[in-house]
């Protein structure tokens, strides 16, 4: 068989399997821990952190913001494309995810 087509079913698999064993796991841990008297609230979060997808929204806007600035800056300077790119990455996408800290703290307050 191709090892092309091979290799990523594999991986694939195994990371399936992995999820599955922890869900069936966690939920089979549960099912016994009411059996014996637990009491179901336990097993919600206490806080409910719904700002995931703003953090994950301001990283892509940092992430998109430092391609483009890295384009323009490897296309008009003598700086190497790699280093062009890697670094207004990172430099934007970590300077987003500051922002989306201090907004998450003002928005606490």
């Amino acid at each position: 068989m191709n090892e092309a087509i091979l290799i990523p079913l594999i991986v694939f698999a195994c990371i399936f399997g992995v999820f599955y064993v922890f869900l069936t796991t966690r939920n089979k841990e549960r099912l016994s821990m009411i059996d014996k008297g637990a009491d179901a609230s336990m097993f919600l979060t206490k806080k409910q952190n719904k700002g995931y997808t703003l953090k994950f929204g301001m990283l892509a806007v940092g992430v998109a913001i430092g391609l483009l600035i890295g384009s323009i800056i490897a296309e008009t300077t003598s700086l190497p494309e790699e280093v062009a790119y890697f670094s207004m990455i990172f430099f934007f996408g970590g300077a987003f995810l500051i922002g989306n800290h201090y907004m998450e703290d003002k928005k606490e307050k």
